[in-house]
């Protein structure tokens, strides 16, 4: 059996990714790991910071992305497929470039490949998830912020990036039942580990940078820039204790970022937010109001939350 990890990511150094983080956090239980890297701006660090990495296993792969894939994000799909058609493992790791995986899961993740491996039903891996949010001290437990995803796939022609790259599907023209848009959810099992996602933790004007990015490609640069040169220069994250405070541990390939932390003064721990900026969503009424029913009778389990796969009642 082998594993391959796969990745992409551009501009990822400049905007505060931690690529080369997520590239050595599973590196020990992959035979080969795939990044494609779009051509970034001139200061941009992203492919140096991977090919300092040093390991044989990883492979660069480089592109340029197309202005007119930049709409609803469909140009993260594109080159999260580039990659993983490079892949040549039975099971393949997707990582996105602020997804970090502790050290300690590797050998449960493995385990659980080899446990699977002829199970062929089993399409992929459903990891659980924990978000952090403005530092590495707070994370959500929230309504809307998706609590599993797959990270694991078949190494399959059929199986490809969905959307805006956040999860996969089934494209195969022969399976059913079949989605509206002409693609299957795949069948999954739970796989006992854990995403640490980082993408949430940015100096704040680094923040609004990001947004910036992420936007241009999902609504349009030309629409993004509108929206941007009126916007703040500064992302606001709000008061913190209006999300969960994290008393664990990160993945040691954290620890440099983690350290090298300097935007805490700009951070607001207690208080009220700002009431002239549009709330973030943990924020608003609906979603606080959510997430109270949720803990208080459910256990903390989301209600009605959109779930990109099928789980297998007979893998626990």
């Amino acid at each position: 059996m082998k594993i391959s990890g796969f990745s992409f990511g551009k501009n990822a150094t400049k905007l505060y990714y931690p690529i080369a983080e997520a590239v050595k956090s599973i590196l020990p239980i992959v035979d080969e790991f795939i990044v494609v890297v779009g051509k970034g701006d001139e200061d941009d660090r992203t492919r140096e910071s991977i090919a300092a990495i040093g390991d044989p296993k990883i492979k660069i792969i480089d592109t340029v992305w197309e202005d007119k894939y930049f709409k609803r994000g469909i140009i993260n799909s594109i080159q999260t497929d580039i990659a993983k058609e490079a892949c040549k493992g039975d099971w393949l790791f997707y990582l996105q470039a602020d997804e970090v995986i502790y050290e300690n899961d590797l050998p449960t993740i493995r385990a659980r490949c080899e446990e699977l491996q002829d199970k062929k039903e089993v399409e992929g891996l459903l990891f659980k998830y924990k978000h952090f949010w403005g530092d590495y001290n707070h994370f959500h437990q929230s309504h809307g912020w998706y609590p599993y995803e797959i990270r694991i796939i078949r190494n399959r022609p059929d199986i490809h990036s969905y959307q805006s790259a956040q999860s996969f599907r089934s494209f195969s023209y022969y399976d059913n039942p079949r989605q509206e848009d002409g693609t299957r959810k795949l069948k999954v099992a739970p796989v006992d580990a854990c995403v640490y996602h980082y993408g949430w933790v940015r100096p704040p004007h680094l923040m609004q940078t990001k947004n910036r990015a992420f936007h241009s490609i999902h609504w349009g640069p030309k629409k993004a820039k509108e929206h941007y040169d009126k916007a703040p220069t500064e992302f606001d994250y709000g008061p913190l204790d209006r999300v969960a405070k994290f008393t664990g541990t990160h993945p040691k390939v954290m620890e440099k970022m983690i350290a090298q932390m300097n935007w805490k003064d700009k951070l607001q721990l207690t208080g009220k937010p700002n009431p002239y900026r549009d709330k973030n969503k943990h924020e608003r009424f609906k979603y606080r109001f959510l997430s109270f029913i949720e803990k208080t009778f459910n256990r903390g389990k989301q209600i009605g939350t959109f779930k990109n796969y099928i789980l297998l009642k007979n893998y626990k």
